[in-house]
């Protein structure tokens, strides 16, 4: 019996007893959060750490027991018979995984979760609750350490930032990332060294930085071989053979797979990955191995790094340089780059040439990034130590293959006519300090606000509008929410006069068509949503708040304030072209509306809500914007969101609309009136 027989059983079984009674994250996570709002700070930590447990113990055991069934069963293909030792590998495999993940997890239906509690793992925000509950215990070190570990993901967040402050004062503790990526740090660490010229200490962490980093792509690699749904089909209808679906299935895992590279080179919490991450390790390691005499090694890395960049010019003369300081008994062409490399770049490109011909046979949309750039050189005067100076190679394309925000390619006018009597243009665009922006008041009456509110205290519902979520942006407010549809229901059914209802539909169509008219747009606006929404200030989780109500963001593309870029892609709702917001109310604390620059801090205008008050924006990259904490008192808005393109038009307006022609119809027919009305 081989070590491999021997060792992976025992490695499968190990992982049992570990996971028996591991709980969903999801559920300890929700009832973390319901115990917070009960201000039951005890139990908030019991169930967040159990959260955080699980939810690390789930991953850990998804990739022990795939990288071990993978070993266990390696992929021996004979050729005779290719198909069935194929399938026969496949098919162990799969028995495996299902036996070593639900020997260790239990049912694994039980855990799974849905993509928005995924994205909130990935965001830390359950370290946002636990370093508040900390505090809540005068436990200091354990909040700074989970204020520190948020903070890492969410450096904008400007509550944390004070808190951390708070926490540092009453602590002398060093801070801890909980969840730091250990290659990421290693690396880091290595360049510190590197600057202050120690050079021996430098390639310590380097080659730790590449050992870990090669650990976390098997990892993520890993985490990749789960279950997938293919974007192109409409599931419910799809029906394909059975290399068709292996097909599918496949293309999709090893597009996964190949998004690693641009996963383990962002740091949590961005959006733009480190430029040329990799390929600078070799790049470092190179020139430190020189500065401490081992030239062969130097040589290694150097031409280690040129499989990422074969045209580098000025490594290209360092590895002449260093061949021309080897022994003369020494062949250089002996010295060969380092295998991992060698093995990682090779499989790069026979992924990239497969995932480019699949796109092409299966008819499915792929576009291959640069994933690496030399635009992330080593910026310091030793990059070539032979001291010959070379013109910079010529690369082009984006790290992360993301489309930037393109300018606005209709013509750019304002300054329309408003309409309606009484409406006042208070401030425009330049008055705004920004680009397609408006400021407008008396858009609807006092009597028009003081319904509309009466409407939002009836059937807004908390977390109506933010995927059931009561506090979406900040855990320190409520927000609540309705659709027009909704509150026409409401009227049809008798829970609210139907008149206010309609005229919910009424004003946020008078918005609509007064932003039209002023943007002078020469195309029809198109509701995409329309939200009627209210915020609250929770009682007792206002002291020292620094946080904003919503951060700041872009309306049609993910904001990237460290790149200085909105990166137009999903989740981002791309198609959304202009934005407005109608406020029914003043009599409150904070709110204040406020345009950034792109860097996400720099104010460049506010506008405090009032009755009637409307501000109209583009939805771009070119109008970041936010709003500060609510601290006492209600907030209400119409939010609405526009589109240009007539196929993303908001289905539940569509339904509005043929709500009221049938009302209309009705109240011109036969006058009904709904008895309830009359109450």
């Amino acid at each position: 019996m081989t070590w491999k027989e021997l060792c992976v059983p025992l490695l499968l079984s190990l992982l049992q007893p570990c996971t028996q009674s591991l709980k969903p994250y999801d559920l300890l996570y929700d009832n973390g959060i319901e115990a917070y709002y009960k201000n039951e700070y005890q139990k908030v930590v019991d169930y967040m750490e159990g959260s955080l447990h699980s939810y690390h113990q789930l991953r850990l055991t998804k990739i022990r027991c795939r990288l071990g069934c993978k070993e266990r069963y390696p992929m021996e293909l004979k050729p005779r018979f290719w198909g069935l030792s194929f399938f026969s590998v496949m098919l162990s495999r799969a028995a495996c995984v299902t036996k070593c993940e639900e020997g260790s997890l239990g049912t694994l239906s039980v855990h799974r979760v849905s993509e928005d509690i995924k994205s909130e793992f990935y965001r830390r925000i359950p370290y946002n609750f636990l370093q508040r509950a900390y505090f809540k215990l005068n436990q200091l070190d354990k909040a700074a350490d989970a204020a520190h570990t948020f903070f890492m993901a969410n450096p904008e967040h400007m509550e944390v930032q004070q808190n951390m402050k708070d926490y540092k004062i009453s602590s002398n503790t060093q801070l801890v990332d909980r969840e730091q990526c250990s290659h990421i740090e290693e690396y880091y660490a290595g360049v510190k060294l590197y600057d202050t010229e120690q050079y021996r200490l430098a390639i310590e962490r380097f080659e730790e930085a590449l050992k870990q980093y090669y650990q976390a792509d098997a990892e993520c690699r890993a985490m990749c071989a789960g279950p997938h749904k293919f974007d192109e089909y409409e599931y419910v209808e799809y029906s394909a053979s059975l290399y068709e679906a292996i097909a599918d299935h496949y293309i999709q895992i090893l597009a996964c797979e190949h998004e690693c590279v641009r996963e383990l080179s962002t740091r949590p919490g961005r959006l733009s990955p480190i430029e040329n991450f990799l390929p600078l390790h070799y790049d470092f390691l190179q020139f430190s191995y020189y500065r401490v005499g081992e030239h062969v090694k130097a040589l290694e890395c150097a031409k280690s790094y040129l499989l990422f960049h074969p045209g580098d010019r000025d490594v290209s003369e360092n590895v002449s340089f260093y061949e021309s300081l080897l022994p003369e008994y020494m062949d250089p062409g002996d010295i060969k780059p380092r295998n991992e490399a060698m093995q990682f770049v090779s499989r790069h490109i026979l992924e990239s040439e497969v995932l480019q011909s699949a796109a092409a046979g299966l008819g499915f949309s792929y576009h291959e990034p640069d994933f690496w750039i030399t635009g992330g050189d080593r910026q310091d005067e030793n990059r070539n130590p032979s001291g010959t100076q070379s013109e910079l190679t010529d690369v082009t394309g984006l790290l992360s293959g993301r489309k930037a925000v393109q300018k606005i390619d209709r013509q750019l006018r304002e300054g329309g006519p408003l309409l309606y009597q009484g409406v006042k243009l208070v401030f425009n665009s330049a008055h705004l300090n920004g680009t397609q922006r408006v400021q407008l008041d008396n858009v609807i009456s006092e009597e028009e606000c003081r319904e509309l509110r009466n409407v939002a205290n009836m059937i807004t519902l908390a977390g109506d509008g933010y995927r059931g979520k009561t506090s979406p942006h900040t855990p320190n407010e409520k927000f609540e929410g309705a659709t027009v549809l909704k509150a026409l229901m409401f009227g049809n059914d008798g829970f609210i006069p139907m008149k206010s209802a309609r005229m919910f539909y009424d004003v946020s169509e008078k918005a609509r068509r007064i932003v039209q008219s002023y943007f002078m747009l020469n195309s029809t606006l198109y509701f995409s949503y329309s939200h009627l929404v209210c915020r609250t200030a929770l009682q007792g989780q206002q002291d020292n708040r620094n946080d904003l109500s919503h951060p700041i963001h872009a309306d049609n593309c993910l904001l990237d304030p460290e790149a200085n870029e909105c990166w137009k892609e999903a989740p981002a709702y791309t198609y959304r072209d202009y934005s407005a917001l109608l406020y029914l109310n003043g009599d409150f604390d904070g709110g204040e509306f406020v345009f950034t620059e792109m860097d996400a801090k720099t104010v460049t205008s506010s506008v405090k809500p009032r009755c009637g008050r409307l501000v109209g924006f583009s939805s771009g990259g070119e109008n970041p914007h936010g709003v500060t904490a609510v601290t006492s008192g209600q907030r209400c808005a119409v939010a609405l969101w526009f589109t240009l393109d007539p196929t993303n038009r908001e289905l539940e307006r569509l339904q509005a609309d043929e709500v009221i022609q049938m009302l209309d119809q009705e109240s011109h027919g036969n006058m009904n009136i709904n008895p309830r009305d009359e109450l």
